[in-house]
């Protein structure tokens, strides 16, 4: 530890400054930093983090702590003109936290420390005030009480509404001297009651006790809640801040508020906030009273309202950002307690910081940085109405943003029906599988009581722009009768309910939401960051109005077209049904060119959506198990379609099962046991193709080869999709530039990525199923431990939300440094969930990657985020991707070989 453990702040000078907010907390750092520009604050000190450390740790003080406390109530004795327990002109003190990272609200705070029964009476004397004094007392023993002591606030809050009832009094401020003397005794004897000691009079007994108090509320509940939810580390600490009071509460002349210098909410440059006649700081935030807007403080205090504006433009353009102040007004005169950067919503966000850069405050560079990129969703997607006031019926986890409301169903078909007669749905299930995609697609909504944030519905909600709550594990889904229920609720199938999928939580009945949109600034904001950025932002996109969708959002290209998800509807389920169970290569084939034009017409469509931006279109991929049918009602119905026996299609689908159908006949081993699938695909790609080409339009398509493990696969792939194109170009007579590459998705792909390389033109990490594979364990079925391993320790974050970067991350350097060792031009990119997350991107960008790849309605957040990356990039030093290589191969992974593409 340092040794100095106290900085002094007063009379225009100041031990500490902005630059020490790690050590003195944002609230002391500012304090230390108003004193030194000349703004207005009151004299006091700051005891800084390492203590707090200390404490926590130790559960003591460090050596000579007690003595600069000691020297420094001296200077603020000095500074004043008042004693601490002085008798005749007491010195009192507020002990508030103030930590490195903004956790308003979270930590504790005592006003009016240093009264007692004999200081209170000299306050009264020096204010010429007994009402101000005794308001003062009975505030500082329910504070001290419930914060020190343990005594609930709730119980002081008894007394004093039973004394305004005795009185006939609704508000505190009508209470009189005499009341408030009446109310600090009942406050004492309580105190007596509930802990059997009398309340502390010794001034330097308050002191140490709060101190202790506000370092242990670093631990209480709700703050550690907040730093897990903002991803503050717990190791931190807060910081003690002693400041002077100063009175709000003196009569009419005085007051207390809180205010921002533009609006948080929209952005506008004005300032907002509210403010108390003849009251202290918790009065504003505790809601015991309505405040005043701002604007009316103008017609109360004109004088200290003209000074705070001078004071709010000083700050602003100081810290270069929207402020948050607290301020007391005593007697006319005007105090800051704290500044500190104000939060503001997403559109407020943009705007403040376009307008900051349109104004000179900030440049384009740091507008585009002052904006969170996860902040993005709340403006992309519709909102609950904020003045709404709904019943939670459950709370989940927020899959995918946005809101929507509508009626329950629980089952795919109805939702499909009964949107198609013009209702709207919200399709609810224990979870989903592929099966149910249509009626996903029907749906305003998905809601599941199982999985995790990146189960089947939550994937596919927010690929196709769907709100989702998933994992909503109270929520009790019966299919048979059709409800769910909850909290004593029961809703049943055609009732109304509302999804909010930014917070998880689940309404009761239709509830008002807000459609925000996109702004001026919302786009020149986005132009700078895509001046910035390095990498390529692509979009997950499977339809061509994902692609429309997506292109509309900035995307440029698509990263990944998972061909699967065409086959879900209609006669395409039923066609891809066919060519699964069939027992032979000419019924299979028929099948087929059943399912060639549908696909060639969804790739023309994609094609003509993304005119001059490459294509990547991903060979079919899942266990085929997934397409077939499964209850005795779906089996009955494809054979009728198909006029099939049952007999014969159960045995079928039998033969079709597989105990790991993760792990089994999927990816390219479907294409090489059935090749006839790939040229199917491969035929519809070129043949749409060359239609669109002939449309005068520009054509990029690159085929992606899924769950390679080994060369020999991929150029066999590659060998046959090379074929087709030749055959088409010459029935066509066309010439299409196309690209091969492979979906890098299995540890072994990553370890052997210098040889796949020479049969590859790109690389797509599928980070999904890499980490899968590379954790052993299934993402819907990890919903049901991982939080475990995160409350405890285990892990970090959620790695199927963030990527792994020690695990994970490690083999996408290896894949990445090994392949572009073997062949230079490789493209890399990445096509999983982590491609939309910004935390994930920042490591892509490190790695050097090409490009990323979201679902369409993350482009603008991926966009945001990879510039920040580009701004923020300190790369990882490629020596030591090379040493993980080569340390990798060392242990014999990865051999060196010559090789040459076959």
């Amino acid at each position: 530890m340092s040794g100095l453990y106290v900085y002094h702040f007063g009379s225009g000078h100041a031990d500490g400054s902005r630059e020490d907010k790690d050590l003195l907390g944002g609230k002391g750092s500012g304090l230390a930093e108003m004193t030194r520009i000349g703004i207005p604050v009151p004299p006091g000190f700051t005891i800084t983090t390492e203590v707090c450390r200390h404490f926590l740790k130790t559960g003591d003080y460090p050596s000579g702590l007690r003595e600069q406390v000691a020297a420094n109530l001296r200077r603020l004795e000095v500074d004043t003109g008042k004693q601490f327990g002085g008798e005749s002109n007491p010195l009192l003190v507020s002990v508030r936290s103030g930590a490195a990272s903004s956790m308003p609200g979270m930590m504790e705070t005592i006003l009016n420390l240093g009264l007692n029964d004999r200081t209170v009476e000299g306050l009264a004397s020096a204010s010429g005030n007994d009402r101000f004094a005794f308001d003062s007392y009975r505030r500082f023993i329910s504070m001290y009480s419930d914060v020190v002591l343990g005594v609930p606030h709730s119980e002081f809050e008894k007394i004093l509404d039973a004394r305004k009832e005795k009185r006939g009094l609704k508000a505190d401020t009508q209470l009189d001297a005499n009341d408030l003397r009446a109310v600090v005794a009942a406050y004492k004897e309580l105190v007596v009651r509930q802990t059997g000691k009398p309340f502390p009079e010794d001034p330097e007994q308050q002191l140490w006790g709060a101190i202790a108090a506000v370092f242990n509320s670093w631990n209480i509940e709700r703050a550690v809640a907040y730093r897990k939810m903002n991803a503050i580390p717990d190791n931190l600490g807060t910081a003690v801040n002693l400041v002077a009071m100063v009175y709000g509460n003196m009569g009419d002349d005085s007051g207390t508020g809180v205010v921002f210098t533009r609006n948080p909410s929209t952005g506008e440059r004005k300032l907002f906030g509210e403010f108390l006649i003849n009251a202290q700081g918790e009065d504003v935030v505790a809601g015991i009273r309505t405040p005043i807007s701002i604007e009316e403080m103008a017609r109360a205090l004109p004088e200290a309202y003209e000074q705070l504006l001078r004071v709010q433009l000083i700050l602003e353009r100081h810290y270069r950002d929207v402020q948050d102040v607290e301020f007391t007004v005593e007697r006319g005169d005007l105090y800051l307690l704290q500044t500190r950067n104000g939060k503001r919503t997403a559109a407020a966000a943009v705007r403040i910081a376009v307008d900051m850069a349109d104004e000179g405050l900030i440049d384009e560079r740091e507008a585009v940085l002052r904006v969170d990129p996860k902040q993005l969703d709340q403006i992309l997607h519709p909102t609950i109405d904020p003045k709404a006031k709904p019943t939670v019926l459950v709370t989940g986890l927020p899959a995918s943003p946005g809101a929507a409301s509508g009626i329950v169903v629980f089952d795919s078909l109805t939702a499909i029906q009964r949107s198609a007669e013009g209702e709207p749905v919200i399709l609810v299930r224990p979870e989903t599988s592929p099966d149910d995609f249509p009626g996903m697609v029907a749906s305003r909504a998905i809601v599941t009581s199982r999985g995790g944030m990146t189960s089947h519905a939550a994937v596919v909600a927010r690929g196709i722009g769907k709100c989702c709550v998933v994992g909503a594990h109270e929520l009790r889904v019966d299919l048979v009768n059709k409800t769910f229920g909850n909290n004593g609720h029961t809703v049943r199938e055609g009732e109304w309910i509302t999804v909010d999928g930014t917070t998880g939580q689940v309404l009761q009945g239709k509830v008002k939401t807000v459609t925000p949109k996109l702004s001026e600034q919302f786009h020149r904001l986005m132009a700078w960051a895509d001046g910035y950025r390095r990498m390529g932002v692509r979009a997950n996109a499977d339809t061509p109005a994902d692609a429309r969708n997506a292109r509309e959002f900035g995307a440029q290209g698509i990263g990944l077209c998972r061909t699967e998800h065409m086959f879900f509807e209609g006669d395409r389920i039923h066609a891809m049904r066919e060519m699964i169970l069939a027992e032979k290569l000419d019924t299979r084939k028929k099948a087929l060119s059943k399912l060639l034009p549908m696909q060639r017409e969804d790739f023309a469509g994609i094609f003509r959506a993304m005119d001059g931006l490459p294509v990547t279109i991903r060979l079919l991929d899942p266990p085929l198990h997934e397409f077939l049918p499964r209850s005795d009602e779906e089996i009955e119905h494809y054979c009728e379609v198909s006029g099939e026996d049952q007999k014969t299609v159960r045995r079928s689908i039998e033969r079709h099962h597989e105990s790991n159908p993760m792990l089994g006949h999927r990816g390219v081993r479907l294409g090489i046991t059935y090749p006839e699938i790939t040229e199917m695909q491969a035929r519809a790609i070129f043949e749409a193709a060359a239609e669109v080409l002939g449309e005068g339009r520009d054509v990029r398509p690159e085929v992606m080869v899924p769950l390679v493990a080994d060369v020999e696969e991929l150029s066999r792939q590659k060998q046959l999709i090379s074929r087709v194109a030749t055959e088409v170009m010459a029935e066509t007579g066309t010439s299409i530039g196309f690209l091969i590459g492979t979906m890098i998705e299995l540890p072994r792909a990553a370890l052997m990525a210098g040889d796949i390389a020479r049969a590859a033109d790109f690389f797509s990490f599928g980070t999904n199923d890499l980490t899968q594979t590379a954790f052993g364990l299934s993402r819907d079925d990890a919903a049901s431990f991982l939080p475990h391993y995160i409350e405890a320790g285990i892990l970090k974050e959620d790695p199927f939300q963030v990527i792994d970067r020690e695990g994970v991350g490690q083999l996408v350097q290896i894949a990445t440094w090994e392949g572009r060792r073997q062949r230079p031009t490789l493209k890399v990119g990445v096509c999983g969930e982590h491609g939309g997350d910004p935390t994930s991107i920042e490591f892509f960008e490190q790695v050097g990657l090409d490009y990323v790849s979201c679902s369409p309605f993350r482009v603008p957040v991926a966009r945001l985020a990879a510039a920040h990356a580009a701004l923020n990039n300190r790369p990882t030093h490629r020596p030591d991707v090379r040493r993980a290589a080569t340390a990798v191969e060392a242990a014999g992974a990865i051999p060196r070989k010559p090789a040459t593409v076959r």
